[in-house]
């Protein structure tokens, strides 16, 4: 296998642990990484301090592992995040900083703290609009954070047509080809909202070809060594694996649905995203 395999499942195993483990769905998580990186743990923004698989900015990171690191194993590093007096997130030694802010490369911690962020942005985001949230909603919470988020969304509710840049200037000139047309015109916040949802939409439609990919990666992983994985339903591997590729059918059926029907997975996702871990040859208890 080629280390370019070998990393995406370890990124792919990574987010479906995050998902079941959180209860935020595997087609979100994963068509979220495939728009900011590509599924590239190492992706790095050049106009921002973005990183990662899921690029967060830093004050984003520190937040989210201040107020979820403990959870997961990082208890060290949220409790070397302190918080000033105007709200921003701060690390007193350099090289622990560092060490945090490193964390957005490792696809187990960056994908924990995605899902995380997605849960705590769908309780906010529901309570300011009134209405359910979709992908592309939680989506602007994590390129905008949560307060720009709520700006855009209720302003585009009032006038879909306004001009984006004008409401996020600092947005704009860290993203000039998300606010503006290549002929240097302003992007309205619905043209911005609407070409998310597609970018959503098209990895969303990617998502049933992983899962055919690494399914077919899980039956020579399942079947080597004599070794057997098992999975949350306690079904044998050859069970496991013939019930995985039924759903896959069912599943490819939905099209784009999967960028707006986000959180909470049917049991069916659940025991696919432990066929995502059986793809690496793990054993499941």
């Amino acid at each position: 296998m080629t280390v370019n395999a070998i990393s995406a499942s370890r990124v792919q195993s990574a987010i479906a642990l995050a998902s079941s483990k959180t209860g935020v769905d595997f087609d979100y998580l994963l068509g979220q990484a495939k728009v900011e990186s590509g599924l590239n743990a190492n992706a790095k923004a050049g106009t921002s301090s973005a990183s990662g698989l899921y690029q967060f900015v830093e004050q984003s990171w520190l937040a989210v592992v201040k107020k979820h690191g403990a959870e997961h194993g990082l208890g060290w590093a949220a409790d070397s995040i302190g918080q000033t007096s105007g709200g921003r997130y701060t690390v007193g030694d350099s090289g622990t900083r560092s060490a945090i802010l490193a964390l957005r490369n490792d696809p187990g911690a960056a994908s924990m703290m995605a899902a995380e962020h997605a849960s705590d942005n769908k309780d906010a985001l529901e309570g300011t609009l009134g209405r359910a949230a979709t992908g592309t909603d939680l989506y602007m919470a994590h390129f905008l954070g949560l307060g720009g988020a709520k700006k855009f969304l209720s302003a585009m509710q009032s006038n879909p047509q306004a001009g984006a840049a004008s409401l996020f200037p600092g947005a704009a000139n860290a993203n000039r080809g998300i606010f503006y047309t290549a002929g240097g015109q302003q992007r309205s916040l619905a043209d911005i909202y609407d070409k998310f949802s597609d970018k959503l939409g098209a990895a969303a439609s990617s998502v049933s070809e992983t899962r055919a990919a690494n399914l077919s990666f899980a039956a020579q992983s399942l079947n080597m060594d004599g070794s057997t994985v098992v999975t949350g339903g306690n079904e044998s591997a050859a069970d496991a694996l013939a019930w995985a590729t039924t759903a896959m059918s069912r599943f490819g059926a939905k099209g784009n649905q999967a960028a707006t029907n986000l959180l909470r997975p049917t049991p069916n996702n659940a025991r696919l995203a432990y066929m995502m871990l059986a793809s690496m040859g793990a054993n499941i208890k």
